[in-house]
């Protein structure tokens, strides 16, 4: 398969010397655009940051002579263009994009005064381009190469915007949004109303996320401080109580029957099944725990009261005060099996065990109170 060559446009004297100069920095180039991107994602970890993506290129040398061809007397030396390398750091958050942005002034030199916050133009159709931009330079105290020490000089520009900006971004270009073709006005004004919608996405995704923040917040306060009864049972409030070990004062009593071993195994599964059988509130859970210990380690002391073994499961006492809550409130062999289901998969066998479990508790202390 045969490549052509891509024709260069005529340059003057001027403009074909810095095309020169770029093609003597070339290895220089490549080792920018090698060394930036690890460079951000190390930061990025270390400040607790998730981006959606970090894209980078060199720019290539037809692009560029099309560039020196129209403006090349602006530009004293390729030390003057600031986006031979470029880079796009794209958010999931807005909010993100500021933290993003923290990070590079961290990392880097800022040019101030060629970076630009294009974030802040009002245009109605201005969504899609509204990104912040940062010409950088990387010092030696992040990162110098004795082999190619105008590695501290290069500029190089940074792009920062979320994930809407940049397909919104990608659709214009597709379309030919902005690219001076001319578009009947029903298809532009369809474009503008998508724009505002997606605005207003990227806005309500944040605005959700921070609020998601501030209930986790609160829960945790709640939590720590035993309001319990105030707290809805979900996936957050479950897991801030499962940090305080509210099984574990069960758990030890049952192993100390045989002097066995804890053996910690998760617990979100219990989450379904305490909401399958009507809990609403870790209120509900705490009140299980405190009425139904007695009986959950009776049921255990029965299970294991006569073996050997010398390991449990930290899933013990919950699923024993499961079993106790479902007996004593005439849930029978259905609820048994049902909490089975719900714990282990649907199978045959739990309809074994339900009625197992049924026939061993039935002459157990508390089924008899």
């Amino acid at each position: 398969m045969s490549t052509t060559t891509p024709t260069l446009p005529r340059l003057d004297a001027h403009a074909s010397e810095i095309l020169q100069q770029y093609r003597d920095l070339q290895p220089v180039y490549n080792k920018l655009d090698e060394v930036l991107p690890g460079k951000l994602r190390s930061f990025f970890s270390e400040a607790g940051i998730i981006v959606a993506a970090i894209e980078h290129r060199v720019k290539e040398e037809s692009s560029l002579a099309g560039k020196l061809a129209l403006k090349g007397g602006k530009y004293g030396s390729i030390f003057d263009l600031t986006d031979i390398v470029g880079l796009r750091v794209i958010t999931f958050y807005i909010d993100d994009v500021d933290k993003v942005a923290s990070v590079m002034e961290r990392l880097f030199e800022i040019d101030w005064e060629n970076s630009v916050d294009k974030r802040k133009l009002h245009e109605i159709d201005s969504f899609g381009y509204l990104s912040l931009h940062y010409i950088c330079r990387i010092p030696e105290s992040a990162y110098s190469d004795p082999v190619h020490p105008e590695i501290n000089r290069i500029r190089f520009e940074v792009q920062m915007r979320t994930v809407l900006q940049h397909a919104w971004a990608n659709m214009n270009h597709d379309t030919g949004y902005k690219s001076g073709v001319e578009i009947p006005r029903v298809y532009l004004r369809n474009l503008s109303r998508l724009a505002g919608m997606l605005e207003l996405i990227d806005d309500e995704f944040s605005r959700i996320r921070t609020e998601l923040s501030d209930y986790r917040r609160q829960v945790r306060n709640l939590v720590a401080s035993g309001n319990l009864s105030e707290v809805a049972l979900d996936g957050d409030s479950f897991k801030s109580y499962l940090e305080l070990g509210p099984f574990d004062a069960l758990n030890r009593r049952i192993a100390a029957v045989n002097q066995a071993e804890i053996q910690k195994d998760p617990l979100p599964d219990f989450l379904s099944l305490f909401r399958q059988m009507g809990f609403r509130t870790l209120g509900d859970i705490d009140s299980l725990i405190r009425s139904y210990s007695d009986a959950a380690y009776q049921i255990a002391c029965f299970q294991i009261g006569l073996t050997d073994i010398d390991i449990v499961s930290s899933t013990i006492g919950p699923q024993d005060l499961c079993i106790a809550y479902i007996l004593k409130n005439g849930g029978g062999r259905a609820g048994l099996r049902s909490m089975l289901d719900t714990l282990n998969g649907p199978s045959e066998g739990n309809d074994m065990m339900a009625q197992f479990l049924l026939e061993q508790t039935k002459d157990l202390a508390f089924m008899n109170q």
